[in-house]
């Protein structure tokens, strides 16, 4: 059995197929999946959506691309989504937040500090409320990790890792797991496949990120969560181990990354 990590099950891009999906999703083996926030306009419907499809949980957060639209009052309303949501077992932690320095106008001022402010406070949640975060770290891992210094949280996934193998060390010396999806399976992505090969296994939770970062096989058409076996088949390959014990080892992980995972009721 496995785990998603991280899978934007409400994405307009599946339409009115989030259902269907995460039903394949189970037949292929997925017990859980995990539905991160983008904004508030979705604050609501990820819940939503978690309890009506039986096999996944959802975490609150404000997106760095969504930073830009967002306003200061959006994080007192997420502090009080969080706080509703604290008596929900599929509510498992802050996300997705982080920083995204990527994309060329969130680098620079006004946006870059907008985006760090954003990304502090909702840390601060996660501290306030003991909870783990799922963190967005494209072009921006050593910011990230100066912030975690400051701010300490307790553990989450650092998704879609694509940084150094020091920085990687670092994130897991900082309680953080790295998860690792479509981006592992193409031949071409030799750090990518070097770091999924050689790091800890217990450092490792799988994800999909669906609709997006669609592994080799898909691209490039959209991501969907009934890829994750076949994704942690490439891991297992990449290690010389069997799929079944890549399985195990990485819902472990996923249960270590989210401890609310334990008490959410759903059977994995």
């Amino acid at each position: 059995m496995w785990v998603d990590t991280h899978c934007h099950l409400d994405a307009g891009e599946f339409g009115e197929r989030s259902a269907i999906l995460a039903d394949e999703a189970a037949q292929a083996g997925v017990r859980v999946i995990v539905i991160p926030a983008i904004a508030r306009a979705n604050f609501a419907r990820v819940g939503q959506l978690a309890r009506e499809v039986g096999n996944a949980v959802y975490a609150l957060g404000i997106h760095p691309l969504y930073v830009p639209t967002s306003q200061e009052s959006d994080l007192a309303l997420l502090r009080e989504a969080i706080a509703a949501a604290l008596d929900d077992p599929l509510f498992v932690g802050i996300g997705e937040i982080g920083l995204d320095f990527f994309v060329p106008a969130l680098k620079e001022p006004p946006l870059r500090e907008k985006q760090e402010f954003f990304f502090a406070e909702q840390l601060k949640l996660a501290r306030d409320f003991a909870l783990p975060v799922l963190l967005h770290v494209r072009r921006s891992q050593d910011i990230i990790l100066k912030h975690l210094r400051r701010i300490r949280v307790p553990g989450g996934i650092a998704h879609a890792f694509n940084g150094s193998d020091q920085q990687a060390r670092t994130f897991v010396e900082l309680g953080l797991h790295l998860g690792f999806g479509g981006a592992m399976t193409f031949p071409r992505a030799l750090q990518i496949r070097r770091l999924a090969a050689e790091l800890p296994l217990s450092s490792i939770v799988l994800e999909t990120d669906a609709p997006d970062i669609a592994p080799a096989w898909r691209h490039p058409e959209i991501n969907t969560p009934d890829q994750i076996p076949r994704i942690g088949q490439v891991l297992a390959e990449l290690r010389g181990l069997p799929q079944q014990e890549v399985a195990a080892a990485t819902t472990a992980n996923a249960r270590a990354a989210l401890p609310r995972l334990a008490s959410s009721g759903l059977s994995f």
